[in-house]
């Protein structure tokens, strides 16, 4: 079922809202925002974004040139979710944008038409009549691309400093690996996990923390190198084990208070044959 793009006027009546908001007889909390305090807004609604992803389950997986339906409809629980918070992160951007207008910097229809202008420069298969032979020759030409813009800078620059760790490395590794920089496979990687683990245990039997937590940060980063070549997103999957011992700890904590006892009077081997009760009941659950 495919749904209508609404009418630009739905666009512009945000901005015209965010515009009566800063307005000197808007909203005062509005009003005494600044750029700086709008960054924990900024990156608490592209997180809620991302969990309102997650609730979407398989459909979240689906390109539009995957096979199938998806299973959800307009009216899913999860859909207007999704729907909700990507709003809430749009607003966002009209707020900045608004008050760079104030500042006689920049407005959102800038913003909207700078990234028209780059969408259409770094896709020259669509737009200039340039062949592809598929989509890594258009992850490769991007960074070309990108590259030839901002001359002068390097590689890895632009990725944001704030981003998770193992984001940042991920991202690391992606930008590396456009300029040729990469294992041939995952064997690579994986090989130097276990040199790393090798090399932290030495760091630990020598008591040395600052050499303990480079040896650490390598095994990790090893970590995510493995799976970026095997496609997977180390942050979400650890997200999801984070996810996983939740639900199973709250299992545990529910099975030691049927018992009478608090959890931290029950032996480790009690906890031990709770755990392994709960993974098995999730097991059950599937």
């Amino acid at each position: 079922m495919s749904v209508k793009p609404p009418s630009t006027s739905e666009f512009a009546r945000i901005v015209s809202v965010m515009q009566r908001l800063l307005a000197p007889d808007g909203c005062p909390w509005d009003r005494e925002q600044t750029l700086a305090s709008l960054k924990r807004y900024a990156v608490e609604e592209a997180f809620e974004v991302c969990d309102a992803i997650d609730g979407l389950g398989d459909d979240a997986k689906r390109a539009i040139t995957g096979a199938g339906e998806v299973t959800r409809r307009a009216n899913d629980p999860a859909v207007a979710h999704h729907r909700e918070e990507l709003g809430d992160l749009l607003l966002q951007v009209v707020f900045q944008s608004e008050l760079a207008r104030a500042f006689g910097w920049f407005g959102i229809g800038h913003v909207v038409h700078d990234i028209c202008e780059k969408l259409e420069r770094r896709h020259p298969h669509v737009f200039a009549g340039e062949q592809v032979g598929g989509s890594a020759e258009v992850i490769a030409n991007w960074e070309k691309l990108k590259l030839a813009e901002k001359a002068g800078r390097k590689t890895l620059d632009g990725i944001p400093k704030g981003m998770p760790a193992l984001l940042y490395a991920l991202r690391m590794g992606d930008k590396a690996s456009r300029v040729g920089f990469d294992w041939p496979d995952a064997s690579g990687p994986r090989a130097r996990i276990d040199e790393e683990l090798a090399e932290f245990d030495a760091a630990v039997a020598s008591g040395d923390r600052e050499a303990m937590t480079d040896e650490l940060g390598d095994v990790l980063f090893s970590v995510v190198n493995t799976a970026r070549k095997h496609g997977l997103d180390p942050e979400d999957a650890l997200a999801r084990t984070n996810r996983r011992f939740a639900a199973r700890f709250g299992h545990v904590e529910a099975l030691a208070k049927e018992d009478g006892r608090s959890i931290d009077a029950h032996t480790e081997e009690e906890l031990e044959a709770y755990w392994q009760r709960a993974k098995a009941d999730e097991r059950a659950r599937r």
